[in-house]
């Protein structure tokens, strides 16, 4: 069945923070009074952002969304800094750092990203985003300058379903009027985007930039123009 969408995972797939997530809570957290290695909050923060609860509010009003948001990244950081406690400047800590990573100045694209995404688009193919992320990713992919190029972005705290759960993947195929198979996702995490676009019945693609995943698969690739490899080496556009 011929391809006709690529929906892509946001952060570590399109874009990434400009510095190290470590280093910057520390650097932030030393202006407030609190002084922690990088290497230490950034070991922290792997562990608490993978035992948290997923970034989904299913049945939840659009107008509590963003506070909602906000609340959970707030108990995110505030158990990353537990071990440390009490830190006195925690609201003002906190308030500059969600902010922080709210600006596009935060991030940075992928160097084969751009271009990428507007040979996609000279193909005539749906672009979207479904994302594990928060409403702030829609400023920042507009101030980095790819917002327009994506017919929709998936939010999994406004789908009220976070991958890898199947419905986040539905939502968007339902919004496109497309089947699984005539959509391809990219992503980087196994679970979530490869084995969860898998098992929603679209093709997947794995983006590991640095071989790091153990896992073998031909649609394993290490650059995102790999996309149009793909896309070509397969007659009318079918990937299978």
């Amino acid at each position: 069945m011929t391809i006709k969408a690529v929906f892509f995972d946001a952060a570590g797939t399109l874009m990434r923070t400009r510095a190290r997530v470590g280093e910057t809570y520390a650097r932030i957290a030393a202006q407030h009074g609190k002084t922690v290695s990088p290497a230490e909050l950034a070991e922290r923060f792997r562990v608490c952002f993978a035992a948290a609860p997923r970034l989904a509010f299913p049945g939840m009003a659009e107008e509590s969304i963003c506070r909602l948001e906000r609340d959970w990244w707030k108990g995110l950081v505030s158990e990353v800094f537990r071990p440390w406690a009490p830190f006195e400047n925690f609201e003002a800590y906190f308030t500059e750092l969600f902010d922080y990573f709210a600006s596009h100045q935060a991030w940075v694209l992928y160097p084969e990203a751009l271009d990428t995404l507007l040979e996609l688009k000279r193909r005539d193919l749906i672009l979207a985003v479904i994302s594990n992320f928060d409403s702030r990713l829609i400023g920042i992919l507009a101030g980095l300058g790819v917002r327009p190029l994506f017919e929709h972005i998936f939010l999994s705290s406004r789908v009220g379903y976070a991958k890898p759960d199947a419905e986040i993947f539905h939502a968007a195929l339902r919004q496109h009027g497309l089947k699984p198979a005539e959509a391809l996702h990219v992503g980087d995490n196994e679970v979530c985007d490869l084995q969860g676009a898998d098992q929603a019945g679209l093709r997947a693609v794995l983006i590991d930039r640095d071989h790091e995943v153990n896992v073998f698969s031909p649609q394993r690739i290490d650059n995102l123009k790999s996309i149009l490899r793909l896309l070509d080496d397969r007659p009318s556009g079918h990937l299978t």
